[in-house]
């Protein structure tokens, strides 16, 4: 039997097909044994082998011999219950990796955005609770800077002078701040600062657009905004709290 290059199994009903290579991953399980009937738990049934267990489960016991890797829905609940399969059909690998059920889960990722407002600047300060995330948003987020000529800072149109990008400042591994808007530096000149995030083009000046378009890039990025609050009238702080669930990678053999 171990010859055959696909094999039928039908667990607790559920018709599965796959290559006698995937069940023969680890010899010394029951699936492997299964192939050189050494296993009286798996009937061979016109051409097919049944087993009575939970086909559910099953499915993700097929993608772990495939892949070799435990990778389960966000909101999976089972893990005793997987566990114990993962005895049955002899795979102590996957049963050992199910024992660390604390890196399985996904865990929740809290973001918070703060925007202040003066004058013509505008300044943010991003805290993120995973430093992968903030410095992924570092990365999409370029500050330029230029002089302008008896401009204000809602002025649509850049300055001709070629713009210089600015490094973003990381106080720590969870946080960036940056701003935008224009500062009076001398006589009738002005030092404009522009923000652009990726993947959009266009170079922002005006605090409420780059708010907004920061904003939207968390939404797409699959995160939930969760409150909004301001935490200093006088200093016309406000606070965007956001928050996802991050799947874990999957944990390999």
């Amino acid at each position: 039997m171990s010859n055959r290059e696909v094999v039928v199994l039908s667990v607790g009903g559920v018709r599965f097909v796959t290559r006698a290579s995937t069940l023969l991953q680890f010899p010394e399980s029951r699936l492997a044994r299964m192939l050189n009937d050494d296993d009286q738990e798996f009937k061979l049934m016109n051409g097919e082998f049944f087993v009575d267990r939970d086909g559910t489960l099953f499915s993700y016991i097929m993608d772990f011999l495939r892949t070799l890797q435990v990778s389960l829905p966000p909101d999976f609940s089972d893990y005793q219950r997987l566990q114990r399969e993962a005895e049955f059909y002899g795979l102590y690998p996957l049963a050992n990796l199910l024992s660390q059920e604390h890196l399985l889960k996904p865990r929740l990722e809290i973001l918070e955005v703060r925007f202040s407002l003066q004058e013509m600047q505008a300044f943010f300060r991003i805290f993120g609770s995973c430093s992968a995330t903030v410095e992924a948003l570092a990365e999409q987020i370029t500050v330029f800077t230029g002089q302008q000529l008896g401009q204000s800072w809602n002025s649509p149109f850049p300055s001709q002078k070629p713009l210089v990008p600015l490094p973003l400042e990381q106080p720590s591994h969870h946080d960036l701040v940056f701003q935008c808007g224009t500062d009076y530096s001398a006589g009738d000149q002005f030092v404009a600062r522009y923000v652009s995030i990726k993947p959009d083009n266009r170079k922002l000046i005006n605090g409420a657009n780059v708010l907004g378009l920061l904003l939207d890039t968390l939404l797409k990025d699959g995160f939930r905004l969760i409150s909004t609050r301001t935490v200093s009238s006088e200093e016309k702080v406000e606070c965007y709290s956001f928050e996802r669930m991050k799947k874990p990678a999957g944990l390999t053999v």
